[in-house]
């Protein structure tokens, strides 16, 4: 039950991951085309502020495993 529940936990981790950059990719495309509103330009950049500390987190991790 136990490993059951860690996977649904990483399958909806990778969900949101996908969809957090559909929408990432999807906020750049229609910047271009005009202004963003103010709700869609904060969605924009809470997205890219969670892709950054994702990352930044997931590399001090992976050092910290490494070199610990």
């Amino acid at each position: 039950m136990i490993e059951l529940l860690k996977s649904i936990y990483q399958l909806s981790g990778v969900v949101l991951l996908i969809c957090g950059i559909y929408y990432y990719f999807h906020f750049k495309k229609i910047k271009k085309e005009r202004k963003l509103t103010k709700v869609e330009l904060s969605i924009y950049i809470i997205t890219r502020i969670a892709f950054f500390l994702c990352a930044s987190s997931f590399l001090l991790l992976f050092l910290d495993r490494n070199y610990g």
